[in-house]
């Protein structure tokens, strides 16, 4: 399995750690409600050092970025984010990115970790122009710090001023006195940053942020309370909720597609989803009984298989199980029923209003 550079300080930590897509990362801590109600009520910080970093480059970047990405990013200003799916020609998604426009000739892609090298190839197979593709993944480091006093606890250590970054706005600064990007963003529904840096410098920056964050307890987290923090925020993750037989339409993401910006790629099927509607799509549940559907469990109606569910938790925050799976659109409205099938027995699901948690 691949490391990060911070395998040696989450292994003296006592952490559980888990095959997560090939990477060799910390499962949890110490308990994901513990984790999970730190970053809801105070901050955390994440280990993100296996994910992908593409850099688009050259005079040709923007209208190549604008073919291979679903999102208007000529709409953007510089330093600004746009999150992303990037699509074939039937629709159905290679990934979701986020896509950092620091001029019209220069972009950084943040990539998920298990297709770094598929993304990788694809984008290059689609590049025409003046334009080049560099893979900075394993140069690249990135920590997170999620929660209400995630601005607090980094601003004792960089004199940029965070308060002016915006949502999902990113800008370049010394942070612990190394180079960084500080982007206002994350994947829990809370307030925090996404900091990164070069590989060698992780660690430091690590180091410089547990420090930083002492007064107000600051702890690392771990994948599964990051699983159960995007799930109550409905943030979809890529080989759970959607993959290369999903198209963004299907799974409800109607606002990443932008048809008024002209022809990319995946265009027309998409398209005609839109126009003609889709034959399932993506909704959120809660159940009240039962064991934890795991991914792929059948969802049922009158004993016959309808849809899957993608993800399941008990949401520590709201007290209760809930999930996102795959139904005919019949089964869309909020308040729709149907069963969720595990080990023959068959456990009752209601439709609910998502995201599950808003702050």
């Amino acid at each position: 399995m691949k490391e990060t550079p911070l395998r040696a300080i989450h292994e003296s930590l006592d952490a559980m750690m888990v095959d997560a897509d090939e990477w060799y990362m910390p499962g949890q801590y110490t308990s994901i409600v513990d984790e999970h109600n730190l970053v809801r009520n105070n901050v955390g910080i994440f280990d993100l050092c296996n994910m992908g970093e593409l850099w688009i480059t050259g005079k040709d970047a923007l209208p190549n970025i604008q073919k291979l990405c679903t999102q208007d990013i000529e709409l953007l200003c510089d330093r600004q984010i746009a999150y992303t799916p990037m699509c074939r020609e039937d629709g159905t998604m290679v990934d979701d990115i986020l896509v950092y426009r620091w001029e019209p000739k220069t972009f950084m892609l943040l990539v998920n970790p298990k297709n770094i090298e598929k993304d990788y190839n694809w984008i290059k197979s689609n590049l025409t122009g003046e334009v080049e593709l560099s893979n900075q993944s394993d140069e690249t480091g990135l920590l997170s710090i999620q929660g209400p006093n995630a601005e607090a606890v980094l601003q004792k250590i960089t004199r940029q001023r965070l308060s002016a970054i915006q949502y999902y706005w990113f800008t370049s600064g010394i942070v612990a006195g190394i180079d960084c990007i500080i982007s206002r963003s994350g994947f829990t529904g809370e307030d925090g940053f996404e900091i990164y840096c070069e590989s060698h410098e992780v660690v430091k920056l690590w180091n410089a942020l547990i420090e930083a964050g002492k007064e107000v307890e600051l702890k690392p987290i771990g994948l599964s309370a990051k699983e159960s923090l995007r799930l109550e925020n409905r943030l979809v993750a890529y080989g759970l909720d959607i993959d290369d037989t999903t198209s963004p339409i299907e799974a409800s993401l109607y606002w990443t597609v932008n048809f008024n910006k002209g022809h990319f790629i995946g265009y027309d099927a998409l398209k005609k989803q839109k126009e003609r509607g889709t034959s399932r799509t993506l909704v959120g549940f809660e159940m009240p009984k039962g064991p934890i559907p795991k991914h792929g469990t059948p969802v049922t109606f009158k004993n016959k298989r309808i849809g899957k569910v993608t993800s399941c938790v008990i949401s520590p925050t709201l007290k209760k199980t809930i999930g996102l799976a795959y139904v005919p659109v019949s089964f869309k409205e909020i308040g729709a029923m149907f069963d969720i099938e595990i080990h023959g027995k068959y456990f009752s699901a209601t439709v609910i209003e998502t995201p599950f948690y808003r702050r």
